[in-house]
């Protein structure tokens, strides 16, 4: 009998979670999709990665009971391996991917990753530019975005959630309605880039797995942008979060105050 999916890094969108991903297959003890096994099972024209997106694929999700079998045959656990996870990172933004995680394993273990959500939010446009997906320039899509929002499906609206996506604090409150709050851990990207043997030791903690042995630091996906940002967008940005990164200090503890600055 498979064995459930007991743990999911679930975002948050270029946080961080493809090194992440990298550093995590190289436990012994875990078991992560590779992207062939998500190829057989779950088709998803065009992505080249090793995200499975199942919980955020409402075809999925229309027939009861759910068929689970195209999600586990992503996984293919030998061992030593003993913990079946995986990286999506728009699980956590994804309106009803919790309510479908905790149904399928109300003990699954979530991880999330936080960036900045000023310098995410040009990170994203960077991406899509390079995918050739966003025509406008950074301050425009940002303008257009609520828009955007409203009157596209919503997969392709994803494309174009810079703002939306850095509002943590409700994607937070959204994950701890379905699962306690001891069964997530939230990272900051910078200890993840800055201090990734001590983020892996909390992680091996939190799954209760031998320590990673100690790994070269990785960067993945950081390739060079085709601009910076301005002072005039980012100022802009500084608008639209700098209450939302007061509201997640107070709800983590954290200091957020380098991110305004």
């Amino acid at each position: 009998m498979f064995d459930k999916v007991s743990f999911i890094v679930a975002g948050a969108q270029k946080g961080g979670t493809t090194a992440l991903d990298h550093y995590l297959r190289e436990h012994p003890e875990l078991c992560l999709p590779t992207f062939p096994q998500i190829r057989q099972a779950i088709v998803v024209a065009g992505r080249l990665s090793g995200e499975v997106h199942f919980f955020d694929t409402n075809k999925y999700f229309t027939v009861e009971p759910i068929d689970y079998s195209p999600y586990h045959a992503c996984f293919e656990p030998r061992p030593p391996q003993r913990l079946i996870g995986e990286v999506t990172p728009s699980y956590m933004y994804w309106p009803t991917a919790a309510e479908r995680i905790a149904r399928y394993n109300a003990a699954m273990k979530i991880i999330v990753v936080l960036r900045n959500p000023i310098t995410r939010a040009f990170s994203q446009w960077n991406m899509s530019r390079q995918h050739r997906h966003e025509p406008l320039p950074f301050i425009e899509a940002l303008r257009a975005e609520p828009e955007r929002q409203r009157n596209l499906p919503p997969k392709r609206a994803n494309r174009f959630s810079y703002i939306e996506r850095g509002f943590y604090v409700g994607q937070l409150q959204r994950l701890w309605h379905y699962f306690p709050v001891e069964q997530t851990r939230v990272f900051r990207s910078e200890e993840l880039l800055g201090q990734p043997n001590d983020v892996l030791a909390r992680i091996a903690d939190f799954l209760r797995i031998a320590p990673f042995p100690p790994l070269v630091e990785k960067t993945v996906h950081a390739g060079e942008y085709a601009t910076t940002m301005s002072a005039d967008e980012k100022r802009y940005l500084i608008g639209v979060f700098e209450q939302e990164i007061h509201d997640l200090e107070r709800l983590l503890g954290w200091d957020c105050s380098a991110w305004l600055q």
